[in-house]
């Protein structure tokens, strides 16, 4: 499936927000986010005033590159949320939280979403006693989530616990580090969520 495989930094100055893309630079001195908040590109320091789509579209780009979807899969999960229960804007988030390589990123076993992802990928990610091999696998409440025997060894793996350990973790998950395992207690609530995304503009935007 095609990626986006360039520069990570240049996709935070972009949106104008740190994406966390890069683990432990992003909150270093070197987060090029710190140094210069402008768009990347001859043009970028000149900020033009967004019209109510652009910032829709901004919006839904920040959201989608946070998270590392593409927009075939992203219009997806927005479809799925507008189909379940409750508010829309919070549907999608939980369904985009709930992903296993975002769990396993949130419970401190990679520094960043797409190091998650290659964990998953590379069967280092058991669930519930199975390997599961797909990122965008869907983890429910009680779920056991750990790294396999053959890669608890990954200097990666414990760099990313360390650091996660220092910055600390969210409530929704339940992490025994000394044991690289943890449990995913239950999908997190809107207020449990950072506040600086705006949801609300993403479902307008797919609403037209």
């Amino acid at each position: 499936m095609a990626r986006y495989v360039g520069p990570r930094c240049r996709l935070c100055r972009r949106e104008g927000a740190k994406l966390f893309l890069k683990g432990e630079k992003c909150f270093s001195a070197k987060c090029p986010v710190e140094k210069r908040n402008s768009a990347p590109g001859q043009h970028g320091a000149k900020r033009a005033r967004l019209s109510n789509y652009a910032t829709q579209l901004r919006e839904k780009q920040k959201l989608r590159r946070t998270y590392g979807i593409l927009e075939k899969q992203f219009r997806r999960y927005y479809h799925d949320a507008d189909r379940s229960k409750g508010a829309t804007g919070e549907r999608l988030l939980q369904i985009l939280e709930s992903r296993l390589d975002n769990v396993v990123y949130r419970m401190g076993f990679a520094v960043s979403r797409n190091e998650a992802r290659q964990l998953v990928r590379h069967k280092a990610v058991v669930v519930d006693g199975q390997v599961v091999t797909i990122p965008s696998f869907q983890v429910t409440a009680h779920n056991i989530i750990q790294v396999s025997e053959g890669s608890r060894q990954q200097l990666r793996v414990t760099a990313a616990l360390e650091m996660a350990h220092q910055q600390g973790m969210p409530e929704w998950v339940d992490v025994d580090m000394k044991n690289m395992r943890g449990e995913f207690k239950a999908t997190p609530e809107r207020s449990d969520l950072s506040p600086d995304i705006n949801e609300n503009l993403v479902v307008e935007l797919y609403s037209k």
